[in-house]
C-alpha cells in the first residue's frame, strides 16, 4: 500500500514543484485587444502618443484665463466677454485674450490662451458677456496634455493580466491588437470504475463526474485551455496510456481520484513512469486535500488530486491556478480577500493547515464589513463549496479559530 511518508506544507509543496519546472518564455500570439480579457501580456506596451493629446475641459462651463477670475465673488463678480464656443470634435479657430472667455463642454478642447475652465454654476450669462462669481486657479477643471500617459511611456508591463480598464486604455491609444501568452493546455483525466458522465443515468454505486468539470472551469478562469480526456477505469495500463498521451499533447496533466493511500493508488506509480524526476510530493499537510501528488515529468507538471470534489477544487486553487499563471508568465498578485468576523468556533488540528468554506454575510461593523459563517460538510459534498463565498485559512500552528475573531477570507 502506498504511504504518504512526508506531508509538506502547501506553500513548500508548490514551490518544490515549480522549482523543478524549466524557466522559459511562454509561446505567444497576436489577438484583437477587444478579445483579450483575462489574457496575459507577452510584451511591454508603450504609448504611441500622449493621452490626452490636447487640453480638455472636465466640466461644462467657460474656457478662461485663470488670472482674469482672481478676486471674483458673488458680491463682486468678474466680467468676461464671450467670444465664441469651443466645438466638440474639432480645434477652436480662435484664441482667448485678456478679459475674454468661450463656452466649452465636458471633453472639449481648450482654445489657445485659456488655462482653466470655469463651471457653468458659477456664472451668469448677460448679452455678450458673463458674470464670473468664483476665482479659479490655473489648470482647474481641465486635463493637461499627457496627464494620463506621455508619449513613449510604458503603459502596461509584460505579464500584466488584461482587465476591462486595460482594454479601455489601449482603445484610447488606438492599440487594436496586442501580443499575449498562448493559453496553457491542461489535460484532465478522471478515474474510477464508479464514475460516469453527467449526461448518464446513475445505477446503484455510480456517481457522475464532477472533478473534470470543476477543474476545467478553474483552468479556463486562470488562463488555461481545458482538455477533458474522459473517464478512465481502475486499470493501470489504461491510466498509464491516457496519461502518456495527455502529457504529449498538453502542458499540464491532472489526474483526479486514484491518489488516496489505498490499494487502488496508481497515480504515483504512473507519474514515476512518465518521465524524470517523477513524483516530488506525495501528500500535502492540509485539509481538505491531503492525498495530493505533485510531480514533474520531462519538464511538464503532472498533478494527482483527490477524488473528493471539495478536496480536488480546493487544491486546484492552491496548486493548479498558480501553476497556470507561472507558465503564462503572469505577474503574480495577491488573491482577492476580505476581512470578516467569524460567527462560530472552528476547530483545527495543530500541525495541519485547514481550509474552511465560509459564507459571507454583511455585518454591522464598518471596520469589518462581513461576518464569516462556516459551511460544514464532508469533502465529497460539492454543494458545501458551491454555497461558499470564500475559504478561511487556519494556519498549522493553530488549534482552531474562535467566534468573534477577525479572519481573512480568500474569495473564490
Amino acid at each position: 500500500m502506498p504511504e504518504f511518508l512526508t506531508l509538506l506544507p502547501p506553500d513548500q509543496a508548490r514551490e518544490k514543484m515549480l522549482a523543478h519546472l524549466p524557466t522559459r518564455e511562454p509561446d505567444s500570439e497576436i489577438i484583437e485587444t477587444i478579445r483579450s480579457l483575462d489574457r496575459i501580456l507577452a510584451e511591454d506596451i508603450t504609448a504611441p502618443h500622449s493621452l490626452p493629446e490636447f487640453p480638455r475641459s472636465t466640466v461644462d462651463g467657460y474656457a478662461v484665463r485663470a488670472k482674469d477670475t482672481y478676486g471674483a465673488s458673488e458680491t463682486l463678480p468678474a466680467y468676461l466677454r464671450l467670444i465664441g464656443e469651443a466645438p466638440m470634435g474639432a480645434a477652436p479657430n480662435f484664441e482667448i485674450s485678456a478679459g475674454e472667455c468661450a463656452l466649452i463642454h465636458t471633453g472639449g478642447m481648450l482654445p489657445k490662451g485659456a488655462d482653466a475652465a470655469l463651471m457653468l454654476e458659477y456664472t451668469q450669462p448677460l448679452d455678450n458677456e458673463i458674470e464670473a462669481f468664483k476665482s479659479i486657479a490655473e489648470g482647474e477643471n481641465l486635463i493637461r496634455v499627457g496627464e494620463d500617459v506621455a508619449a513613449g511611456q510604458v503603459v502596461l508591463r509584460k505579464g500584466a493580466k488584461i482587465r476591462p480598464s486595460e482594454i479601455g486604455g489601449l482603445s484610447a491609444l488606438g492599440v487594436t491588437h496586442i501580443r499575449v501568452a498562448k493559453k496553457i493546455k491542461v489535460s484532465l483525466i478522471s478515474t474510477g470504475d464508479e464514475v460516469i458522465e453527467p449526461n448518464q443515468k446513475t445505477a446503484p454505486g455510480q456517481v457522475r463526474d464532477i472533478n473534470s468539470y470543476t477543474l476545467a472551469a478553474l483552468t479556463e478562469k486562470y488562463g488555461g485551455e481545458a482538455i477533458r480526456c474522459g473517464i478512465i477505469k481502475d486499470n493501470f495500463e489504461a491510466l498509464q496510456k491516457a496519461a502518456a498521451d495527455a502529457l504529449a499533447s498538453s502542458d499540464i496533466v491532472i489526474i483526479t481520484a486514484g491518489s488516496s493511500a489505498s490499494a487502488r493508488d496508481m497515480t504515483a506509480e504512473v507519474i514515476n513512469l512518465l518521465g524524470q524526476p517523477g513524483v516530488l510530493v506525495h501528500g500535502v499537510n492540509t485539509r481538505p486535500g491531503k492525498p495530493t501528488i505533485l510531480g514533474v515529468c520531462s519538464g511538464k507538471a503532472v498533478i494527482g488530486l483527490p477524488g473528493n470534489p471539495v478536496s480536488a477544487l480546493t487544491n486546484g486553487y492552491m496548486f493548479v491556478a498558480p501553476l497556470i499563471e507561472r507558465l503564462l508568465g503572469a505577474t503574480l498578485k495577491p488573491r482577492a480577500s476580505v476581512r470578516a468576523l467569524l460567527t462560530v468556533n472552528v476547530a483545527s488540528q495543530a500541525g495541519r493547515e485547514d481550509w474552511q468554506p465560509v459564507r459571507l454575510i454583511h455585518g454591522a461593523q464598518s471596520d469589518v464589513p462581513y461576518h464569516a459563517e462556516p459551511i460544514f460538510g464532508k469533502s465529497n459534498l460539492i454543494f458545501t463549496l458551491a454555497a461558499a463565498d470564500g475559504l478561511l485559512r487556519i494556519p498549522p500552528d493553530a488549534t482552531g479559530v474562535s467566534a468573534g475573531e477577525t479572519v481573512e477570507v480568500m474569495l473564490i
